[in-house]
């Protein structure tokens, strides 16, 4: 069986190195808040770019929360969001008391800037794009448009982990970029981990004093903060993996390639790439009309699949009250119906990708 992932593969590429550093950290006797996070957060924020800032936190859900509190984004406010994201996205937004507009996305999946003023009332505030599935938006106009609009402009990067448009970082376009340090992430950890990231220094100050119960030294509490803080282990295990950052995006990019050039299946629309943005191949989405039947011939062939996700976020029971139906947003539901994952992760054998090629040429529908 070809798993869709498996976390495993990703350990052993370097396991010595995670050995070791988990050792050390556990040897040091500082656990919380230590030299890992902060040596991480420096060299994660170097990797993304020049004067770089960045904060890590527990989990992506809260990457967005606090980001988006710590930029003033409070009850009463909207914040313009794709309508295919993941549901952590409007999350984020609603824990703040804000309220997710959801916009259809592009044919690449993302953010489509000609949706965004038809949603805009006197209420909105932002902008937060999602780069889905590890490709970058094209994201100068939509730079343009909240610099016409004076919106604020975030960017949700939980799948983009060093993609780039036209040369500059994703999380770099606008106010800050949230991330996701999951374990099934291009860079993530063996637990949950977020981080936030901005070229605005007080703005990061802030996100790591609401992180710490909002205190900005110990016993010193200036804000009403959370227990949102990453941890020394998950931080020395992604200061690793951040090492091998370009070979474990080169490993994905032979994956992606091969799919590519030799699934020919007509039945079958491969993923594109938009101009001026690099993918890094989170998730390799293809698309089939017959959503089920795929996955169960894929499946009869011993290939795992998944579906990233079958349920629009505006359609989860938690956002009745939002009022939206199905039927409003027609291109995201359509996504939805026909969208299936291929195998996709830190390393697969020449072997392992043949065989899926061959198994998704093979269906006839």
């Amino acid at each position: 069986m070809v798993p869709i992932n498996e976390l495993v593969r990703g350990f052993k590429l370097y396991q010595d190195e995670y050995e070791k550093k988990v050792i050390d950290v556990l040897r040091s006797g500082w656990y919380v808040l230590g030299k890992e996070v902060e040596n991480f957060e420096k060299e994660f924020a170097d990797a993304l770019g020049e004067n770089v800032y960045a904060a890590g936190v527990d989990n992506g859900l809260d990457a967005i929360m606090l980001g988006l509190m710590a930029a003033g984004i409070k009850e009463g406010d909207e914040v313009i969001v794709q309508a295919n994201g993941y549901i952590a996205t409007m999350l984020g937004v609603m824990q703040c008391g804000a309220t997710p507009i959801f916009v259809e996305p592009d044919e690449y999946y993302q953010l489509d800037v000609n949706n965004i003023e038809k949603a805009m009332t006197d209420k909105t505030k932002a902008v937060l794009v999602t780069h889905l599935y590890g490709q970058a938006t094209r994201m100068e106009p939509i730079v343009d448009f909240c610099n016409k609009h004076n919106l604020m402009l975030f960017e949700d990067c939980a799948q983009s982990h060093f993609a780039d448009y036209k040369g500059t970082n994703t999380g770099l376009f606008g106010v800050a970029g949230f991330y996701s340090f999951y374990p099934t992430k291009n860079l993530g950890g063996f637990g949950d981990g977020g981080g936030v990231a901005s070229k605005d220094e007080e703005l990061i100050k802030k996100v790591k004093t609401l992180r710490n119960y909002g205190s900005d030294r110990r016993y010193h509490n200036i804000e009403v903060g959370f227990n949102a803080r990453l941890d020394e282990l998950q931080a020395g295990i992604l200061r690793v993996k951040l090492s091998h950052m370009e070979e474990l995006l080169a490993n994905r990019a032979h994956i992606a390639n091969r799919y590519i050039a030799e699934i020919n299946n007509p039945l079958v629309r491969l993923p594109e790439t938009a101009e001026g943005c690099r993918h890094t191949w989170y998730q390799f989405v293809v698309r089939v009309d017959n959503q089920d039947g795929f996955i169960e011939f894929l499946k009869g062939k011993d290939v795992g699949t998944d579906i990233a996700w079958k349920v629009p976020p505006y359609l989860q029971p938690c956002m009745e009250y939002l009022g939206y139906k199905r039927g409003d947003f027609p291109i995201t539901e359509n996504i939805c119906d026909t969208i299936v994952n291929l195998p996709m992760m830190d390393y697969m054998d020449d072997a392992e990708i043949t065989k899926v090629i061959e198994a998704v040429n093979a269906y006839k529908g």
